[in-house]
Formats: structure tokens, C-alpha cells, sequence
């Protein structure tokens, strides 16, 4: 019998240039562009992730969004400002500090402590 359980394998991206959104994110994670097919790009990392151009993304807050983390999050929050991201706000809960950031598009994202 096969596996029933699902295995997430792209987040993809609705966005009006995929290929400056597949640079900042393919730099943020240290992985290659895997493929640029124009008006979709995917990027190699785990799991993969894709940017595809649509004429009018969904306005607003994005209802789904991707927690990152790794080095110090210090660090890493002004690491991926330098690469064009933009700083929010910061949060803390017991045992939990996380940074709400968003892409050069505008999508969301948060980077949380490395302990979270």
C-alpha cells in the first residue's frame, strides 16, 4: 500500500516579477534558480519554491505565510534587509521571539529565534 500522507514539495508565489522575487529568496536560502520558464521560476530549495507572474496578486495580507530561521535572528533579519527585505515588527511570547518581515513584493514572513 502507498503512503496516504502528503508531502509539501513548492510553495509557490503569486507575483509580478518572478525573477527579481526568485533572486531575493534563491539568496536568502543559499540555493540556485533551478528554472526560469519567464513567467514562472523556481528555486531549488527544500521545499522547492516557485514565483509565478500574475497580472493582480491578491491584495491585502497574505493569508499563508512561511516561518524562516537559522542564524541569529538578529543577524539574519538584517541580512535579508540587505538583500531588499522590509522590517515590521518584532514579537515576544514566553520562550518565542519572532520578526514579521516582508519580500520585495510584499509577502510576508516571519524569522524567528533559533531555539523556536
Amino acid at each position: 500500500m502507498s503512503d496516504p500522507n502528503l508531502t509539501i514539495r513548492q510553495i509557490t508565489f503569486d507575483c509580478h516579477d518572478p525573477s527579481r522575487l526568485a533572486e531575493f529568496w534563491s539568496a536568502a536560502a543559499g540555493c540556485e534558480i533551478a528554472a526560469d520558464y519567464g513567467d514562472f521560476v523556481m528555486v531549488d530549495s527544500t521545499p522547492a519554491l516557485g514565483f509565478q507572474r500574475v497580472e493582480d496578486p491578491t491584495p491585502g495580507k497574505n493569508r499563508m505565510h512561511i516561518d524562516v530561521g537559522g542564524a541569529e535572528r538578529e543577524t539574519l533579519v538584517e541580512r535579508l534587509t540587505d538583500l531588499g527585505a522590509t522590517e515590521l515588527t518584532t514579537h515576544e511570547a514566553p520562550g518565542l521571539v519572532w520578526t514579521v518581515m516582508q519580500d520585495p513584493e510584499g509577502n510576508e514572513f516571519c524569522v524567528g529565534s533559533p531555539e523556536a
